[in-house]
């Protein structure tokens, strides 16, 4: 890492200069002073600035594009922090800055996989491995793990994040009885599986293990590096509280809030989650006192995260007729009559509110709460944010519009699982229209994308390259239509995405008064074939005009 010299200006040169700026959308220089922008242009055009200030011209850029610094306004650090110390057992292929984790695609190779890494336990005498999925590994149960090892303590976390399998050592280690979860609609004892709320009650008996202060360290570590690696100036934890709220929070602010931090992060808390709120009024006033405890990276802004239905990975998605394929019925995480009166309180206090929806009739109960408080109380530039998008129909996209609402996709959806959704899940139309994009934008709504990571590779750049091209895992594009030009899929990883964060003033384009963010590119992405878009080298990041290099093994 290099500084740049507080009282001097400094030059970047660049072969081109993304700004995002409509007015001037190539440059060729960007003169930088106190971590701000001053002006984009030519070296002649600067003159008026360099003629009356000292200033050095840096070229380590001359041969590389400059774009604006990308942005993820949806992942977890917190949950990436518990997954990452994890075993990775997935059927993608994982790049990571330390290596590549192989795919994994079968029962078979899943349950190889297993037994020739759990000798080696993640965490004390717990082996825990995550990234399964029933459609590509089969049906994970209890007794399958028993049939592996039934006195090690196993725990397979489901791709989703949204449920997990325990086998009979791990129930027996963490002291979980039948007699305990009888009551709960969402754990099925039997089979071992915690799901949904259910795994509410697994992770408050895990938590010792997984938010173990050198294990949920190793894991904000290793997220630092995966942020950085995806050529990331800012990211959005989109639901603090996830395990524990204080936790969560004072270990961030602890290790990211230092000069060796190459990127900031917002903070947005989840209404559920507050230690002593038992209504939305008293998690409300929790919330509004939030930026108090603000830093000069990470910060809480008037911004809350509801739900709606359940994770799409784990098929539990609330869908619309005619559902799934083989009959089966979603999960909802909120009631429709929780999550419009959640709804109403943070709305009638003028939050932002960003909810997380995956399947159209969970989409269905967001829109019309949407519109059950613009007819009760209008508002203009609400915020008001559809967070994953999975399934959705047009004319709830046509709708959302018209409500003034913005989306926030995770378009990897489409890549992983539109293969496989076609032939054993929701049949080949709903599964070639995952993640509507091209509709959304024409629609003029504000679409952004985001990784959910884990839930996706935290690389905005592999999100844009599934937007422009909807090619699936197994090489097939997937609803053509919805494709977004190469222009629409870097807006929506820059200035989009700070539109959605409510920090467009501030980042998101490359303009005279922002601030200096950038991500420097070996490649143009609004020039090369959009096939390569995803393989695109990332050299470095500079954040608030610091250079922070690219370091990978």
């Amino acid at each position: 890492m290099s500084e740049t010299i507080d009282h001097l200006i400094t030059v970047y040169k660049a072969k081109s200069i993304i700004t995002m700026n409509p007015s001037l959308p190539r440059a060729e220089v960007v003169a930088v002073r106190n971590g701000y922008i001053l002006e984009t242009g030519t070296l002649e055009s600067l003159q008026p600035w360099l003629s009356r200030h000292e200033y050095v011209i840096d070229n380590r850029f001359e041969d590389f594009i400059i774009s604006p610094g990308l942005i993820d306004p949806h992942l977890h650090p917190s949950m990436a922090a518990v997954i990452l110390p994890m075993h990775f057992i997935t059927a993608m292929e994982w790049k990571m800055p330390w290596g590549v984790i192989p795919a994994t695609t079968s029962k078979s190779e899943f349950d190889d996989r297993l037994k020739e890494s759990m000798v080696n336990p993640t965490h004390g005498e717990l082996f825990i491995t995550w990234g399964h999925h029933d459609l590509w590994h089969g049906p994970i149960s209890r007794s399958r793990l028993n049939a592996i090892n039934s006195d090690l303590p196993i725990i397979v976390w489901n791709r989703s994040f949204h449920e997990l399998c325990m086998n009979d050592g791990a129930l027996e280690y963490l002291d979980i009885k039948e007699s305990d979860v009888k009551t709960s609609s969402q754990i099925d004892f039997v089979k071992g599986r915690f799901y949904e709320m259910g795994l509410a009650y697994a992770i408050q008996k895990l938590n010792p293990y997984i938010l173990a202060p050198e294990v949920f360290q190793e894991g904000l570590t290793k997220l630092k590096q995966v942020v950085h690696f995806g050529g990331q100036t800012t990211i959005a934890d989109m639901a603090v509280g996830l395990f524990d709220f204080e936790t969560e929070v004072q270990s961030q602010m602890t290790l990211y809030d230092n000069e060796e931090t190459p990127f900031r992060v917002e903070l947005v808390a989840q209404s559920v989650a507050l230690s002593g709120a038992k209504t939305t009024t008293e998690a409300e006033a929790i919330i509004a006192k939030l930026p108090e405890r603000n830093s000069h990276r990470l910060k809480f802004r008037k911004r809350v995260k509801l739900f709606t239905d359940g994770a799409f990975f784990s098929q539990v998605a609330q869908l619309l007729d005619p559902g799934y394929i083989d009959g089966h019925k979603g999960e909802w995480l909120s009631t429709p009559e929780q999550f419009e009166e959640a709804t109403r309180v943070y709305w009638n206090k003028g939050y932002t509110i960003h909810v997380h929806v995956t399947g159209d009739l969970g989409l269905e109960l967001a829109v019309d709460v949407l519109e059950k408080m613009q007819f009760e109380r209008p508002r203009f530039n609400h915020g008001f944010t559809v967070e994953h998008f999975g399934f959705s129909t047009p004319e709830q996209v046509h709708k959302l519009a018209k409500l003034g609402a913005n989306i926030s996709a995770n378009a990897y959806y489409l890549h992983e699982l539109s293969n496989i959704y076609a032939n054993d899940s929701v049949g080949f139309e709903r599964a070639s229209s995952m993640a509507r994009i091209g509709t959304s934008f024409r629609e003029g709504i504000t679409t952004t994308l985001h990784s959910d990571f884990t839930m996706a590779p935290a690389q905005p750049l592999m999100s844009m390259w599934v937007a422009v091209n909807r090619i699936n895992e197994k090489g097939k594009v997937m609803g053509e239509e919805e494709c977004i030009t190469p222009q629409q899929g870097l807006e929506a990883i820059t200035i989009n995405a700070a539109r959605v964060l409510g920090l467009d003033h501030e980042i998101g384009s490359i303009r005279a008064g922002k601030k200096a963010d950038f991500t420097v590119l070996a490649e143009d992405p609004l020039e090369i074939n959009p096939i390569d878009i995803k393989d695109i080298r990332i050299e470095a990041t500079v954040f608030e005009g610091k250079v922070f290099d690219i370091k990978s093994s």
